[in-house]
């Protein structure tokens, strides 16, 4: 890999189509890339795919490499490729039109994984209506990472308590089915007992308010800033349950596009955001079930001058 990279910006240098600044970039971009893979006992362009693009993508993210960077380093993988292509057509280049976010996006905020198990945790509240339709909403908050205003559009046909799903109209009318654990469910459950005596006849909404009518935004948005005081001490918003979900999911499992399925974004670029997360979980998902992963990393090559 080293050899390959070394090949290239040599050919860089001598056609004289790119700045003394732009080379050491790019030599210094690729040599990232290279260090990375070897500590994953890569040796070569073709065993790259895109999951170690994505991979690549994380741990670089993890260091704080800003998306300007990361945009420059991937322009140099594909120029890098280009030129190994020449040499060997068949060659694929998994950098050619791989997501990279266009700009630079503040981080969402985001609970740890027991902030958001402390926050299902209801407390010794007496049992009541609010009470039990506050606990679905954030069960299922977090459980189907809603926007809340999919939360609120949910309609009684909506919900598949055999399948353990809901079926979510979210941006552009867009419809998608997304999981909803069992805690969520029991939740939902307990909520449902009690909504059939306070529902208006006709009232489609799975969440409704006391005069018996589907809930609005802002009231969601009030009870679960009520929730985030009163159990966590915090201020909180909906979405940042919708961000912790996704957050979590994207740590046990390091797959971006399920993500991207699970939120429902149209393009894996806005998923992206993710990739701040631990990328050490990422290596143990990649240590376990990639097959170059069991391979032992190779030597690292002797410094120049080195006896």
């Amino acid at each position: 890999m080293q050899e390959a990279v070394a090949a290239f910006l040599a050919q860089l240098a001598d056609s004289g189509r790119v700045s003394p600044a732009t080379l050491a970039a790019y030599g210094d971009d690729l040599g990232r890339f290279a260090a990375f893979l070897q500590n994953h006992g890569i040796d070569g362009l073709e065993q790259v795919d895109r999951a170690i693009l994505r991979a690549f993508i994380m741990n670089e993210r993890a260091r704080g490499v800003g998306v300007r960077s990361l945009r420059r380093r991937f322009a140099a993988l594909r120029a890098l490729y280009r030129h190994g292509q020449r040499q060997t057509p068949q060659l694929q280049n998994p950098a050619l039109d791989f997501p990279i976010p266009k700009e630079e996006h503040p981080l969402p905020d985001w609970l740890a994984v027991d902030q958001a198990q402390a926050l299902m945790l209801a407390g010794p509240t007496p049992d009541s209506f609010l009470l039990r339709r506050d606990q679905a909403i954030l069960e299922l908050l977090y459980s189907s990472a809603l926007r809340v205003s999919e939360l609120v559009g949910l309609d009684l046909g909506d919900l598949d308590r055999r399948e353990g799903s809901v079926r979510v109209t979210g941006k552009g009318q867009k419809v998608r089915l997304v999981p909803v654990g069992k805690p969520a469910l029991l939740a939902l459950d307990r909520y449902l007992e009690l909504r059939r005596e306070l529902a208006q006849e006709g009232e489609a909404a799975v969440f409704i308010n006391r005069s018996g009518r589907r809930m609005s935004v802002r009231s969601v948005q009030d009870r679960v800033e009520r929730a985030g005081r009163a159990r966590l001490g915090q201020h909180l918003h909906p979405h940042t349950l919708r961000h912790s979900a996704a957050s979590h999911f994207l740590q046990s499992a390091g797959d971006l596009r399920a993500v991207q399925e699970y939120l429902g974004h149209a393009g894996i670029g806005t998923t992206a955001i993710y990739t701040h997360l631990d990328y050490q979980q990422l290596a143990k998902v990649y240590d376990k079930n990639h097959p170059r992963a069991k391979q032992p990393s190779p030597p690292l090559p002797p410094k120049q001058g080195a006896s």
